[in-house]
């Protein structure tokens, strides 16, 4: 009989120890609930690829409000401090946006020059961070340059903008940074005029194609067009290219 009481009483006292257990897990929960504190912070609702200007990036986030001890640390507080930098890695949906993942373009240019080849000559264009895959480009590189005029560089004739691949495979000789480029030919001391970061890049390259690109950047000075640098490794799939206007673009 002294052993079933005993029995009883030790299922009883372990029951109670249980309930009271729960209670107090509970109670912390609440306690630590009431003392937390929130913050607004800005996480990646767009996956965001490497090199992206961090002018263009109120795009990609949204504002979230997150407890301040799952908060990590250097977060972006404003979206403002991001301009004059690229995205250093490629930002995934749900990350925290913070300062260690943007970079001057500077940083992200590699020293160098490499060796013109006999019988090359080299030019250099001047291009924003985007247009040179986010300042991937480097001495030693491999492009493809594709070309890109508006309705006011074709107006003598159809008045239709083009774009089309015109090279492909070519060297980069040398990258540096440069200081600002004035859009339409415009003064950069001017308030009106927008101005932004270039990279310096220059290419190798024969008679015909020095042609064809002082053409273009000439254009693109005058707010007429534009060129674009693609990276092309060896294995790049050059096929399929055409000329793209406003008739063909679209499937």
């Amino acid at each position: 009989m002294i052993r079933v009481i005993g029995a009883i009483l030790a299922v009883l006292l372990a029951v109670a120890g249980a309930v009271a257990l729960v209670f107090y897990v509970q109670g912390a929960d609440q306690r630590a609930a009431e003392g937390a504190e929130f913050q607004q912070v800005f996480v990646v609702k767009t996956d965001i690829p490497e090199g992206t200007p961090g002018e263009a990036i109120e795009g990609f986030v949204q504002v979230k409000e997150l407890p301040a001890l799952s908060i990590q640390p250097d977060i972006v507080t404003n979206l403002a401090d991001l301009e004059g930098t690229v995205a250093n890695a490629d930002l995934v949906v749900g990350e925290q946006l913070i300062t260690p993942r943007f970079s001057d373009p500077e940083e992200l240019i590699e020293e160098g020059e490499v060796t013109l080849p006999e019988g090359m000559q080299e030019v250099t264009v001047a291009l924003s961070v985007d247009r040179v895959v986010g300042g991937a480009v480097k001495a030693g590189s491999t492009v493809g340059v594709v070309l890109s005029s508006n309705t006011q560089s074709n107006a003598a004739n159809d008045q239709t903008a083009q774009t089309q691949f015109v090279y492909h495979g070519m060297l980069v000789t040398r990258v540096t940074l440069g200081s600002s480029f004035a859009a339409g030919g415009q003064s950069s001391e001017s308030d009106e005029v927008q101005t932004f970061d270039i990279i310096m890049v220059t290419l190798a390259a024969t008679t015909p194609q020095v042609e064809k690109i002082v053409y273009s950047a000439e254009q693109q000075v005058d707010g007429n067009g534009g060129i674009w640098l693609t990276l092309e490794p060896e294995n790049a799939d050059q096929s399929g290219s055409e000329r793209r206007t406003g008739e063909n673009i679209l499937p």
